[in-house]
């Protein structure tokens, strides 16, 4: 995930949660977008 851009990387969890993907994929973006610390870019 080191590679996408953080717009890409937002839409992506966007698109997860949309389409109800599993949990575990979804905690992986969350994770990243942390570590990023982009996680106030997706408040809901």
């Amino acid at each position: 995930m080191e590679h996408l851009s953080d717009d890409l990387l937002i839409e992506s969890y966007y698109k997860a949660t949309e389409l109800e993907l599993s949990r575990e994929f979804i905690l992986l973006i969350e994770k990243e977008l942390q570590r990023r610390s982009l996680l106030h870019e997706i408040s809901c």
